[in-house]
């Protein structure tokens, strides 16, 4: 006897959800093998969420000072309170539309 761990899931799938993703894969898988410009018309899209920070070039930290002086400190940027959601649609050339959502907002 021996402990196991139970393996994380995203989701626990029935049997029928399970049959259904074999399938549509299967009809894909075909349509790819005779279509070679079939993954072309493909759009995927992903999400992350994203924080804001105050962002500072180098340009705008620019500061005249004369010699022997020390130089100017800066800190760190912290991760700002303000969270939104990055959604993101790309194709095979690139990113075809990209979207801020704000907290609290619904994306259909």
């Amino acid at each position: 006897m021996h402990h196991v761990s139970a393996k994380f899931m995203l989701r626990l799938l029935t049997d029928n959800q399970k049959e259904n993703r074999v399938k549509i894969s299967q009809e894909l898988l075909a349509n790819a093998n005779g279509n070679e410009n079939f993954l072309k018309n493909i759009i995927p899209g992903d999400e992350t969420w994203v924080y804001g920070y105050d962002v500072e070039t180098k340009m705008h930290s620019l500061q005249w000072m004369g010699k022997g002086s020390p130089r100017p400190k800066k800190a760190q940027m912290s991760r700002s309170k303000i969270k939104v959601l990055l959604v993101v649609f790309f194709d095979w050339k690139g990113i075809v539309h990209h979207e801020f959502v704000p907290c609290g907002q619904m994306v259909n």
